[in-house]
């Protein structure tokens, strides 16, 4: 009978971790970045107070932050609480909206080919943005980077159609979204090559630890 139990609970832990997997895999992932970003000289981070449904609810604000956290880290970025380069901001919202989006070349090309757009870059030299609408399904997560020196959001990236379940099952799905947001931003500092910023305690806060996944 005990057997019988255990069998049982293990099957439903599975079927979770399944679920949660699948929900996250689902997610469309859409990222925008602006053409006056300095992406080349950003080396700090903090957070801006959260909005939407997480503002609600301190743990899946701590979830997020956890999980930003630990991308940013192993991208080379320091955590400050004291004047950073860059401030992200996360909301997670209810219901299908409607928002506008550029159709852009990767990311990673485009920093490596150009440098920051400013008031001085001659119009013929400036990028155009090409507008795209996007249906974002209802529970998107929105990651935002804004550059403190300007005020300016310089890269926001979306999971579109979350379903974030109660509990530890919630908490993982935003994980795996938050990496997956992440995903489309792989931008590097220009230490991290050197083995700068790679341990958590050189950011200045504990190290984050890493979710065990499940491989299906």
């Amino acid at each position: 009978m005990k057997l019988t139990l255990t069998l049982q609970l293990i099957c439903l832990l599975s079927l979770g971790f399944l679920s949660s997997c699948l929900t996250s895999r689902e997610a469309r992932i859409e990222s925008n970045y602006s053409y006056r970003g300095r992406f080349r000289h950003y080396r700090t981070y903090g957070f801006l107070n959260s909005a939407g449904l997480t503002a609600d609810s301190t743990h899946l604000n701590e979830t997020l932050r956890d999980a930003v956290r630990q991308r940013m880290r192993l991208q080379g970025y320091k955590y400050s609480r004291k004047n950073p380069d860059l401030m992200v901001s996360f909301k997670l919202f209810e219901g299908d909206m409607r928002f506008p989006g550029f159709m852009q070349e990767d990311i990673t090309r485009w920093v490596k080919n150009n440098d920051a757009e400013n008031d001085e870059t001659p119009e013929e030299e400036r990028h155009s943005y090409l507008a795209k609408r996007m249906l974002l399904l209802d529970g998107t997560l929105m990651v935002t980077l804004i550059d403190t020196h300007t005020d300016n959001a310089i890269w926001n990236g979306y999971a579109s159609g979350v379903t974030v379940p109660e509990g530890v099952r919630g908490e993982y799905v935003l994980v795996r979204s938050v990496r997956s947001i992440f995903d489309r931003y792989r931008i590097f500092t220009e230490n991290y090559f050197n083995g700068g910023n790679l341990d958590g305690a050189m950011n200045g806060e504990p190290s984050v630890p890493q979710p065990t996944e499940t491989t299906h």
